[in-house]
């Protein structure tokens, strides 16, 4: 049961924010570029969950716990939200190409 309410919760949030990050990537660099600038997004986001993954066995096998694994997730997600945090949605501005 617990597996099945887990996979039900990730099925619902599964890269549910990614019409919202596209969207603000689109509306701060404009939408001709958004699919070039979103796959760099995507990207990224998959090579960090590839290390994030590969990292925590990596500590595992190492210590013999995840308690390290969890402590710099923590970390690293209190970095990113401190990051994120003066990110202006306002569009960028741009040279006239005519």
């Amino acid at each position: 049961m617990s597996a099945t309410l887990f996979a039900c919760t990730l099925g619902f949030l599964w890269l549910g924010t990614v019409p919202l990050t596209c969207g603000l990537v689109g509306q701060i660099f404009g939408v001709r570029y958004v699919s070039t600038l979103f796959g760099i997004v995507f990207l990224s986001h998959q090579l960090g969950s590839f290390f994030g993954a590969w990292g925590a066995g990596y500590a595992y096998a190492t210590t013999g716990s995840y308690d390290l694994a969890w402590q710099i997730s923590i970390a690293i997600a209190v970095l990113a939200a401190l990051l994120h945090w003066p990110i202006r949605d306002a569009p960028v501005a741009r040279l006239a190409t005519e």
